[in-house]
């Protein structure tokens, strides 16, 4: 983004914004104001390996209680359900590691984003935020599905042009 600073008394601060606000709306391609499909083709992380990722950490979660010896019963339960909910949701959602392209992308990034914020707020939500093992794990693994999600790449450049 490039800031210039104004040039007049009476003109505005250019932070990179479209002068003509009609023109800008006629690029947005889904016609809601501002959206524009860059955002879900942003990243270094294919998804092809999003994908392989998910599968990889539904089966940490659901092992995680067990080799990381959770006290909790909330937290054993929570980790495998979350397990479960990240493979089905690899093997749904449209790509090339699904099993079945049924849930939209647009539904698995949502999920995403919301999957994240349900890890970290896990150990508050479920009451076993005493005890260290599950707390940290359950952080650490919602903040790397946050940082996952940002980082891929889900539509190519491609796709977006045709």
């Amino acid at each position: 983004m490039q800031v210039y600073a104004a040039r007049g008394r009476h003109e505005a601060l250019n932070i990179g914004l479209p002068s003509d606000p009609k023109a800008a709306l006629g690029r947005a391609s889904s016609g809601r104001c501002g959206y524009n499909g860059a955002v879900l083709r942003q990243g270094p992380i294919p998804r092809f390996v999003h994908g392989l990722i998910e599968y990889v950490a539904g089966g940490i979660a659901i092992a995680a209680p067990f080799v990381l010896d959770f006290h909790s019963g909330a937290a054993k339960a929570v980790a495998i359900i979350i397990g479960v909910l990240v493979i089905v949701l690899a093997a749904s959602s449209e790509g090339s590691t699904s099993l079945v392209n049924s849930v939209p992308l647009s539904v698995h990034v949502l999920l995403d984003y919301l999957m994240a914020v349900v890890l970290i707020a896990s150990p508050f939500i479920f009451g076993f935020s005493d005890e260290g093992a599950p707390t940290a794990f359950f952080i650490a693994v919602g903040v790397l599905h946050l940082l996952i999600t940002i980082g891929t790449r889900f539509r190519a450049a491609e796709a977006e042009r045709a």
